[in-house]
């Protein structure tokens, strides 16, 4: 397979572990072209048996702050505003949704922050390892529309259905230690040893035999990419208006200038 798709470094490791770096830094920010990129790497990775595990890593001071709203010809989360009507489905969410089809096990090593179309990476993983610098936030609602990323879905099905409303409508941003509380991380580590320890748990998953892994995974995760193709349809769709309103402009302002927004409800 090769070592680089796009913006995302690949480096097999021994024990039959494949780290998959996000190499974006400082702050890693999103867009079409790294989904993508993303999706192909774990296409090829789950053909090959050298790789029963993946650790989804970044270079940088942040898992992944959301899309880069400073570039111009993006929109919010990326490429939101790519469908050409609201009945067609976004291409970003269509690249996401083939993330949740693959079939060997993802640890995410989520250093700083994790905000946004960031956070609905981190939940596409397995598993999730924090430490005292992350910051998980769905702060949708600060830039005047709403989830995306299947999020609707996987952080109400890792954290239960009020704390993920709580996220949701205040979006409010929670430390390691909270989401590690909350069931949205799995382990706790030291500043410098989240990488290191998400390994260590992909090599503990490694070592057992590599089929039942894949038929335990389908199991475990049976109508996962269903679902969130469906709450993709329904997020983007929602999106796809809400971006049009003079309170996304003001949010996207707001955020911008670490001001709490101005709404209107126009």
């Amino acid at each position: 397979m090769k070592e680089k798709y796009g913006d995302i470094n690949v480096t097999l490791l021994d024990d039959f572990v494949a780290q998959c770096e996000i190499d974006r830094p400082p702050n890693n920010f999103f867009d079409l072209n790294l989904i993508r990129d993303m999706a192909d790497c774990f296409d090829d990775l789950d053909g090959d048996s050298n790789c029963r595990a993946i650790v989804l890593c970044s270079n940088g001071k942040h898992f992944c702050a959301g899309a880069n709203f400073a570039t111009a010809d993006q929109t919010a989360e990326g490429d939101v505003l790519a469908a050409e009507s609201a009945d067609q489905r976004n291409p970003i969410y269509q690249e996401a949704v083939r993330l949740f089809g693959n079939k060997k096990p993802v640890i995410a090593a989520v250093q700083g922050a994790a905000v946004g179309g960031g956070l609905g990476v981190a939940m596409m993983a397995d598993f999730r390892v924090v430490c005292e610098t992350t910051r998980l936030t769905a702060n949708f609602v600060k830039l005047g529309f709403t989830p995306g990323f299947g999020l609707t879905h996987t952080l109400p099905r890792a954290i239960g259905t009020q704390k993920s409303h709580l996220m949701f409508y205040t979006g409010r941003r929670i430390d390691g230690r909270t989401a590690l509380d909350w069931g949205a991380a799995d382990i706790f580590a030291g500043i410098h040893e989240v990488r290191e320890k998400a390994i260590e748990l992909a090599r503990e998953i490694a070592v057992n035999a590599p089929l039942a892994l894949i038929s335990l995974r389908e199991q475990l995760r049976s109508n996962l990419q269903a679902a969130v193709q469906d709450a993709t349809d329904v997020e983007g769709r929602e999106q796809f208006w809400l971006t049009r309103t003079q309170d996304h402009l003001e949010g996207l302002q707001a955020v911008a200038d670490r001001r709490t927004g101005n709404f209107k409800g126009d």
